[in-house]
């Protein structure tokens, strides 16, 4: 047999794995579920075993563990690292789920549960396409290592100091990164950034009890109101972030940065249609793409205080919090704004309160590789090969903690080549994955490593 053969005489088993691994509630958020992401770890540390990859390993990061193994027997040929996360998101609200999310199921070409797509069938995919390899040919074409995470849904809070620990390890001349997608089922694309995070939570504490909302009521400061008086100071009316220092290592995009990204298709109405919208919101002076994919963010992703059930209960509550993440675009350091981001609160907190800021455990640098990198290039070969047209050379919004530590640790660029499409409701009720990608994104591994052979 050849590899295409292969791979189509074994793809029912290897969708049988991917209902198999689909199933794992590896929910990496909540503390009830470490076991169930360990299991998954070790679930993954067989399947590489299974494919006869050597040096399998759980490890260690005191956190959620990391997956290791490799074939080391190309010789001088590059080594590759090919990386993915086997932890998925929350299921909230279960009620909007046709079945349960951890029971995967196959409709219409697609399986469905949580975790499908964001990344555990890309993830699959990728191991699926070097066991196909070995079998048919007895040899990969490069060196490999993996590296798969089990908190890249957390923001890997662990993994930078971890492969600082064991960077020679994890040495490499390329990653892959199968956590990613493509522009849609008929056209190809390659990310060449994605944006930093980090992240804290605001805590304010006004009196020592909740209180009679009548009997107290004017008489002090509610802190709600005024943790909403102060979230309203961190953005100027023009929608930029009124945070001191915030922008000081900003760069606007170049003009050249700005005509690619105008050159990719979006249609704003159909945008706002999809998103359920009258008009988009943001930074002025930019695009929606703009704000999007080149320029930094400041969210409120939750507040909460008082009494929040059904009916009503007449209190002026005692405490108040919020959790705030902001996106990085290079040369922001997500540490330095943290502080800052404490600094504000603490000059900004009104009168009547006390302020606390806890500093969340998502952290990550943002990431840019040069379009010309040789990575890129025989990528963006394989996918002409796959799609029949050139990919588009995109942005993104969200963040890959792991590709800048990846930089700053390894020395080593990270091409995204996952094959998840931007329908599949990753992080969303009724999450899916066409099977139709997990079959092509085989074909593109295996073609990839040969195209980055020497």
């Amino acid at each position: 047999m050849n590899f295409e053969q292969h791979v189509d005489v074994h793809q029912e088993r290897y969708t049988a794995e991917l209902l198999e691994f689909v199933r794992m509630p590896s929910i990496s958020a909540l503390p009830r579920h470490a076991d169930d992401v360990r299991q998954t770890a070790a679930w993954v540390a067989a399947r590489l075993q299974q494919a006869h990859f050597e040096n399998v390993q759980v490890m260690e990061t005191g956190g959620h563990p990391v997956v290791y193994g490799d074939w080391l027997h190309a010789g001088d040929q590059p080594t590759v690292l090919i990386y993915g996360h086997f932890d998925v998101q929350p299921v909230d609200p279960v009620d909007l789920w046709i079945k349960p999310p951890f029971e995967p199921w196959i409709d219409e070409g697609k399986i469905l549960g949580r975790g499908a797509s964001d990344s555990k069938g890309n993830m699959l995919a990728s191991i699926a396409a070097l066991d196909s390899t070995l079998c048919v040919e007895g040899r990969l074409p490069v060196n490999v290592k993996f590296c798969f995470e089990g908190q890249e849904e957390i923001g890997s809070p662990q993994i930078s100091d971890f492969l600082a620990r064991e960077k020679e390890r994890f040495r490499c001349d390329l990653a892959i990164s199968s956590d990613g997608g493509q522009w849609a089922e008929n056209r190809p694309s390659l990310t060449m950034a994605l944006r930093g995070i980090c992240g804290i939570q605001i805590n304010l504490r006004g009196p020592s009890r909740d209180l009679h909302s009548g009997s107290y009521g004017g008489a002090v400061h509610n802190p709600i109101h005024a943790l909403v008086d102060l979230l309203a100071s961190m953005h100027h009316p023009d929608g930029s972030i009124a945070i001191a220092g915030f922008y000081e290592d900003v760069t606007s995009p170049t003009a050249e940065e700005r005509q690619n990204t105008a050159r990719i298709p979006f249609d704003e109405n159909k945008y706002r249609d999809e998103l359920g919208i009258a008009a988009v919101h943001g930074e002025e002076g930019y695009s929606t793409r703009e704000r999007t994919w080149h320029r930094p963010t400041l969210e409120v992703n939750g507040i909460w205080g008082g009494f929040q059930q059904e009916g009503i209960k007449t209190v002026l509550p005692s405490m108040a919090h919020a959790k705030i993440t902001c996106r990085l675009v290079p040369r922001q350091d997500p540490d330095s704004i943290r502080h800052l981001l404490q600094r504000h609160v603490e000059r900004h907190v009104p009168a009547g309160v006390e302020a606390s800021v806890d500093f969340l455990t998502m952290n990550g640098k943002p990431y840019v590789i040069p379009k010309e990198h040789w990575g890129n290039m025989a990528a963006r070969d394989v996918l002409v090969d796959l799609y029949g047209q050139d990919p588009y050379y995109v942005r993104t919004g969200g963040s890959i903690p792991i590709c800048g530590a990846f930089l700053e640790h390894l020395g080593a660029y990270t091409v995204n080549f996952g094959f998840g499409l931007p329908d599949e409701k990753s992080h969303s009720p009724n999450e899916f994955f066409r099977l139709a990608s997990f079959r092509r994104s085989q074909t593109a591994y295996h073609r990839l490593l040969h195209k980055l052979s020497c």
